[in-house]
């Protein structure tokens, strides 16, 4: 930095507020100190200003997978909040595993970054307690509770998978079923599935269950299940968007007519939703909003603001479509 200070003819307070704050500096010693760092093919070294501003500059997201697009648009989200304050992003995959889950936690807050997504609302024992006293902005995402770690921004699992089933039962659907993965958000819209069916008077929901995280393949090998028993049904509820594509294939091979003979109903409404022949019924959720909302939340805190709401729900919509 004294390198860059000398070639410029200006001051090291100069170059730091140009490396940190550049739109407090006037634009020709702005273009001069970026020339100097150009031609002395200078690289800031982040871990020294870290400890000397006390931040790291970096929010890190914790995500159950990345194979799959379900989440991605969150962690986009999230990643244009932080873009216009110079911040970026850190991305932990969990797997699903709330052992592994603890393992992210820790090494993110061994790196002190200044803030933390996390999707899902259920963590690994001792998790909430560390990030309690880390001290850094929270946001959970992807779900609701009435006792979130710091800040919350998500919808309803349980709710989503109500509407689905009213959805399904007001199409005239009585034999129902549900393909669903077993992480905490998928089996609380299982649970919200099978209690606005027995509200209806429906007892029986078949439940095929699949990994998490699941694939387009593991939607119609639990098709073919759920068709392989003593009571096929008639309408399918699947706990994300590439199942239920699966389970269309699986109508498609065995030359079942969608939503004729059995009806398919999605959620999250990922591109594949609109895409696929017949398009799919669909639980909408703001995936991009939520991870831009946790990331305005998390600015607002790191900027000395207090949100004005730290607990937002952005609710969800049914989006009917040909599969139902």
């Amino acid at each position: 930095m004294e390198d860059v200070a000398r070639e410029a003819g200006v001051s090291l307070v100069t170059v730091s507020r140009v490396l940190n704050t550049p739109e407090k500096v006037a634009a020709a010693t702005l273009a001069a100190v970026r020339s100097a760092i150009e031609r002395l093919r200078y690289v800031p070294n982040l871990a020294a200003g870290s400890l000397a501003s006390n931040r790291s500059r970096i929010v890190a997201a914790v995500v159950p997978t990345i194979a799959s697009s379900i989440f991605s648009d969150t962690v986009d989200g999230l990643a244009q909040a932080l873009a216009p304050h110079r911040y970026q992003l850190l991305l932990g995959q969990t797997g699903y595993r709330q052992d592994v889950e603890v393992q992210v936690v820790d090494a993110f807050l061994g790196r002190r970054v200044d803030g933390l997504m996390l999707i899902g609302t259920a963590h690994a024992r001792g998790v909430r307690a560390k990030l309690e006293r880390a001290g850094i902005p929270v946001v959970e995402t992807w779900d609701l509770t009435a006792r979130p770690v710091d800040m919350l921004v998500g919808f309803s699992n349980h709710a989503a998978g109500q509407a689905a089933a009213r959805h399904l039962i007001d199409k005239g659907h009585r034999a129902l079923a549900v393909i669903c993965g077993r992480d905490e958000r998928s089996l609380a819209r299982l649970a919200g599935f099978r209690e606005a069916a027995a509200a209806a008077g429906i007892d029986a929901v078949a439940d095929a269950p699949v990994p998490s995280p699941s694939s387009v393949t593991d939607g119609a090998a639990a098709l073919a299940a759920l068709l392989a028993g003593d009571r096929p049904p008639r309408a399918v509820f699947c706990s994300n968007d590439m199942i239920a594509a699966g389970a269309v294939f699986e109508c498609q091979r065995r030359g079942l007519a969608v939503p004729h003979d059995l009806a398919v109903m999605g959620f999250a409404d990922l591109p594949i939703a609109a895409a696929i022949e017949p398009a799919l019924t669909t639980v909408q959720v703001r995936a991009t909003a939520m991870g831009q909302r946790a990331g305005e939340l998390i600015m607002q805190r790191l900027t000395g603001a207090e949100p004005a709401q730290r607990r937002v729900d952005l609710g969800f919509a049914v989006v009917e479509r040909a599969s139902t």
